[in-house]
């Protein structure tokens, strides 16, 4: 019995954090559609609360309040300061991970499971701003609509965390071939300005071609709206469909858009390719912002050469950057309600091995030279 009910317990508490996330974020959103989606997603969430909150009542179990906890406060704070999309990665992977935990749990659980993927695919589309089904359908037959971009936050965990393990590997590399404290700070710093122009200038060239990209299919858009209004009425209806009007009326009210070729055309950029027209990124910003997390990275395990010579730099460099690696898969962990010690040691655990591989070649090399 009290195993059954710590697990109906922790069910509950996950099902309440998950309203409390969904009514925050619904509050957050300024989309009306996007805000309704969240509201009626936690809903969702709070009927799979009561589930296990009546469970719990008729076995005479102490139930806790109803407080967020603080992965979910954390989340709702970088939605406030980021935005809500920012935050949906971590949403959706914690929408899996309850899918898998009643699919495992079986019994009374198990249909909850399938509710759990629906949620996950409503967050998938609002990820892309479009309607999953009438996307497909649409795609089917326009090949050359692409999309999906990384969030904020993972892209800044991937520059930070690309430039640390680089650069330690390189220094360490350098380290095990034998080479003074002098050369070791030289050839820190030239990863560090290689590595952060390196990912600079990649990213100016990606996010630059990627608008080029998305302005070309901007403008197809355009074309077809042109030349075969018919069919883009009917992709426009077949999207309205999908959010909930009746066939004569998403007629109805894509006939009427269409009268207005620009607003027409607004409507199906977004819906279609799920792309704000205003907004396609911006290259220097997407450059700078690559450099500084690269860099930020990259410094943290040429500080210690600065201050300390030999092995004791050595030594500091890697602890350093141990800790800051566990704590940013900690981070990335908590947000996205995988195990924070998992999370950490995964990341600790493969920049050790780039980082041991680098340092055994030096050693190798500086043996097989001497």
């Amino acid at each position: 019995m009290p195993a059954r009910t710590d697990l109906w317990l922790q069910n509950l508490a996950d099902e309440r954090d998950g309203a409390a996330l969904y009514e925050g974020l619904a509050r957050l959103e300024k989309n009306p559609e996007r805000a309704r989606s969240f509201a009626e997603l936690a809903e969702g969430e709070r009927r799979h609360a009561d589930i296990w909150l009546r469970k719990l009542q008729r076995e005479g179990a102490e139930v806790p309040p109803d407080r967020p906890s603080p992965r979910i406060r954390a989340l709702l704070w970088l939605a406030r300061r980021l935005g809500t999309t920012a935050v949906l990665p971590y949403v959706v992977e914690a929408e899996a991970g309850d899918a898998d935990k009643y699919s495992r749990q079986g019994g009374d659980a198990a249909p909850l499971a399938d509710e759990e993927r629906a949620h996950q695919a409503v967050l998938t589309g609002l990820g892309t701003g479009q309607p999953l089904e009438a996307r497909a359908a649409i795609a089917v037959r326009e090949r050359w609509h692409r999309g999906g971009r990384a969030g904020s936050i993972r892209a800044a965990v991937f520059g930070m965390n690309d430039g640390l393990v680089s650069n330690l590997a390189l220094v360490l590399g350098v380290a095990g071939a034998g080479a003074e404290s002098h050369a070791l700070v030289v050839t820190g710093l030239a990863g560090l300005l290689a590595g952060s122009f390196s990912m600079a200038v990649g990213e100016y060239t990606s996010v630059a071609s990627q608008r080029d990209i998305l302005r070309r299919q901007v403008e197809l858009e355009r074309r077809e709206l042109d030349e075969a209004p018919e069919e883009e009425a009917a992709e426009l209806a077949l999207i309205f469909k999908q959010k909930g009007l009746s066939t004569e009326q998403a007629s109805r009210t894509a006939a009427e858009l269409l009268k207005n070729p620009e607003h027409a055309l607004d409507t199906l950029v977004r819906e279609e390719l799920g792309l704000d027209p205003t907004d396609l990124g911006s290259p220097w910003a997407a450059a700078g912002s690559s450099l500084v997390t690269f860099a930020t990275g990259a410094a943290i395990p040429l500080a210690p050469f600065l201050f300390l010579r030999d092995r004791p730099a050595v030594l500091a460099a890697t602890v350093a950057a141990g800790v800051v690696l566990a704590a940013v898969g900690g981070l990335v962990g908590f947000l996205s309600g995988t195990p924070v010690w998992k999370a950490a040691g995964r990341m600790v655990g493969l920049a050790a091995v780039a980082a041991g591989a680098t340092w055994l070649v030096g050693r190798l090399f500086s043996a097989a030279v001497s």
